[in-house]
């Protein structure tokens, strides 16, 4: 219980706050911070999470994460389920939290129209790039965040450090990935926000969950050979 407390409590951290940074930022142009500042913000509260919440339960976050490291036989099948419905129920939390912030603002949010960070492809992506470009995008970048997740926590890996890279990892995929579909890799960072927008983000929701997915079983089958050495907890 108290891994699965870790993981929802991590990953409404890692929504809040990447896609709080995002949202707001939007809401007052004036005080924005940039595509740099939303991607800093995503890997800042992994990076954070990870020393706060490593110990606890390994700090997933992320269900592409949790799978990706089950093909790479760090993490056991039968806990799957269990940590990715803690890190659905803290991404939903926490886009209702944000959600009700925003309705503070004089003229109100309406979700729907403000997109609440959801990420999207077509007309809803911010470079309006096609479905295919996302599809792939999504499962290169997660392949990507997955294989320095596997290298940083491999046996042989420097211990006590394995926070910082992948912090930096995942700001590195959110500066590529913003403009395509304004980056997921995560699943539970998809859903959240999509269920409070409804609608278009709703219907492409399916990406977000299959190409991320595929990027982090092939990362973590990829490992079961780079790091032979490595064990199921």
């Amino acid at each position: 219980m108290k891994k699965l407390v870790a993981e929802c409590l991590g990953t409404f951290v890692l929504v809040f706050g990447g896609c709080g940074s995002a949202v707001f930022s939007a809401a007052f142009p004036s005080v924005g911070i940039g595509l740099l500042g939303v991607a800093l913000a995503f890997g800042l509260t992994v990076l954070g999470c990870a020393y706060a919440l490593g110990p606890i339960s390994g700090c997933h976050l992320n269900p592409a994460v949790t799978l990706g490291l089950c093909a790479g036989k760090r993490f056991a099948w039968k806990d799957a389920p269990g940590y990715i419905g803690a890190q659905l129920v803290g991404a939903i939390i926490a886009a209702g939290l944000l959600v009700v912030l925003l309705k503070g603002q004089p003229h109100g949010y309406d979700a729907a129209v403000g997109g609440l960070a959801a990420n999207g492809f077509g007309d809803h992506s911010p470079g309006h790039y096609s479905m295919v470009s996302a599809l792939l995008a999504e499962v290169v970048l997660t392949f990507i965040f997955l294989s320095v997740i596997l290298g940083a926590t491999a046996t042989k890996a420097a211990a006590g450090f394995a926070g910082i890279p992948i912090g930096l990892t995942l700001t590195l995929v959110h500066l590529i990935g913003i403009p395509i579909t304004n980056l997921s890799v995560n699943p539970a960072r998809s859903t959240g926000p999509a269920l409070f927008v409804g609608g278009w983000a709703l219907e492409q929701l399916w990406l977000f969950w299959i190409a991320p997915i595929a990027g982090a079983l092939l990362a973590g089958l990829l490992a079961t050979w780079l790091h032979e050495d490595a064990k199921a907890t």
